[in-house]
């Protein structure tokens, strides 16, 4: 099995992380932030740069999901800006921060 290059969908050449190439692999360390609508004890949330499309909020759900101690995770695309990641359970903010960074997005300071 021969593994081929990616090609960008149509509308994701504008810096979709998870679509096309990444321009910088190295991403800021990120700061977890307080929701402004007001969540309950143990959600964090995180204002996370780079998503464009559904298949970025899949690929940041997934693999913060992943991870132990995490509940559910709640994406609010926010395509061009910061979108806001919501994320309910005991994890660590520094294990979710890494694996939003893993998947090729930044997480705002």
């Amino acid at each position: 099995m021969t593994e081929s290059a990616r090609t960008p969908l149509p509308g994701a050449t504008n810096g979709c992380s998870c679509c096309a190439p990444a321009a910088d692999a190295t991403a800021p360390a990120g700061r977890q932030s307080a929701d402004p609508t007001g969540t309950s004890a143990g959600d964090a949330t995180y204002q996370v740069e780079g998503m464009t499309c559904g298949h970025c909020v899949g690929s940041v759900t997934e693999a913060v999901s992943a991870l132990d101690g995490v509940d559910d995770v709640r994406v609010e695309l926010v395509a061009g800006g910061a979108s806001p990641v919501t994320v309910t359970g005991p994890a660590s903010a520094d294990s979710v921060r890494t694996a939003i960074e893993a998947a090729g997005y930044r997480v705002r300071i």
